[in-house]
């Protein structure tokens, strides 16, 4: 898969909330807005009422951020080495008839990128990890009367992960290299669905709300690799096969967007995430040194609160604002680095520009500005004696949007 997407920008466990150009510099509302085909994503209830017959979004981010990890203590410190993420989306939607819409989407709402120095402190933990999660959605949209419409959107979810870290804090080959051990599964397959309703309260109130259904991804007999491991653990350690399932949570959006006048718009939106579906890391090897191996995660439901405002500040350009507040789902005792996520605020700014009567052009920039966190792991164990991995966390992103929309 080509999709690179730095784990920065997640605050919640492996979310992502990169889906549109529009929205995001609105502080990523949209489920009570109409502008544009990104309401595949956001609200498929609302693909009935855009103004244009054909609506065609796209967009790429340039992504960047960090995380630095330190344990004065034990005199510990390591920074994360994410390359530049370019994650990107697509939407089209067309009237079928004054009551009927389709829509088609490519998105990508879960990710996590994330790359410590090899041998680091917390290696024994993680030392690499790239998650990707490609939703393909072909949706319906139907105006069930002249204020409310439905929309719903089977989902094929394309995922791929590639994870590396070191079988145990000391464990190392006749070299000194560290024994190591790593998992790769592509082409991985899942079903989900997103349904959606949209309201005209009246001329100026809107209401959204939409769900998106949890996915598992189920990977079985992929590929496990075992490296630098000692001559006398050899057989214990051969290349093989593992199972593991992961699992991309469901969610529950609602919003109100208010037309302040003909030219001002004001978004509100409410996310809640069913994260408490994430309860353990398994998984499954064939090595029999290896056995199953069971990480304890244990997240909790979490929420995120959006704000945006869009104004038309003259024939040819349209300027938004916003910010968002996210919660982390991880909970204390549960801080794994390959997720090191904390609360979050988001603040966004974009614009777009009108280039011709059907065309326009895109921008969008996010910073991310997460919580310095104090947390540990506390369920790593190792010859039954149970290995706590503690220190602080210091997290930052910020990306750059470009997008294109094409009406006529």
């Amino acid at each position: 898969m080509s999709l690179c997407l730095a784990g920065t920008a997640s605050a919640g466990g492996y979310r992502v909330s990169l889906q549109g150009q529009k929205a995001l510099a609105m502080g990523h509302t949209g489920v009570a807005l109409s502008e544009s085909s990104e309401v595949v994503f956001f609200n498929p209830g609302a693909m009935t009422q855009l103004q244009s017959d054909t609506d065609i979004t796209g967009g790429l981010t340039l992504l960047a951020g960090s995380t630095i990890y330190e344990n004065p203590d034990v005199g510990a410190r390591a920074e994360t080495d994410n390359p530049l993420g370019t994650p990107i989306n697509g939407y089209m939607t067309q009237k079928i008839s004054e009551e009927m819409s389709w829509g088609l989407g490519v998105y990508t709402p879960y990710g996590n990128k994330v790359e410590w120095p090899t041998d680091w402190q917390g290696s024994h933990l993680v030392n690499y990890i790239e998650l990707q999660a490609i939703y393909i959605q072909p949706t319906i949209g139907y105006q069930i009367n002249d204020s409310t419409s439905v929309g719903f959107g089977p989902t094929l979810v394309l995922g791929s992960v590639e994870f590396n870290r070191n079988l145990s804090t000391s464990l190392a080959n006749a070299s000194g290299e560290r024994s190591n051990v790593t998992i790769e599964a592509s082409d991985v397959t899942a079903l989900g669905y997103n349904i959606g309703i949209f309201t005209k309260i009246n001329e100026q109130l809107n209401f959204g709300a939409s769900y998106r259904s949890e996915v598992t991804v189920e990977a079985r007999n992929e590929k496990a690799d075992f490296s630098n491991i000692p001559t006398a653990l050899a057989a214990l350690f051969p290349d093989g096969q593992f199972d593991a399932d992961l699992p991309l949570p469901a969610e529950l959006t609602l919003g109100v967007a208010y037309a302040l006048d003909n030219k001002t718009i004001l978004a509100f939106d409410f996310n809640r995430t069913f994260w408490s579906t994430y309860e353990n890391l398994t998984v499954i090897f064939d090595a029999p040194g290896a056995g199953t191996s069971v990480n304890p995660r244990n997240y909790k439901d979490s929420s995120i609160y959006r704000f945006g405002v869009q104004h038309q500040y003259n024939d040819q350009w349209i300027v938004r604002g916003g910010l968002y507040f996210d919660e982390s789902p991880v909970q204390d005792g549960y801080f794994a680095p390959e997720t090191p996520r904390n609360d979050s605020i988001g603040y966004t700014a974009g614009a777009s520009y009108q280039y011709s009567k059907n065309m326009e052009l895109d921008f969008s920039v996010l910073l991310l500005v997460f919580d310095k966190v104090s947390n540990s792991y506390d369920y790593y164990e190792e010859g039954g004696t149970t290995v706590p991995f503690a220190g602080a966390y210091e997290s930052s992103a910020y990306s750059f949007g470009f997008g294109l929309s094409y009406k006529y």
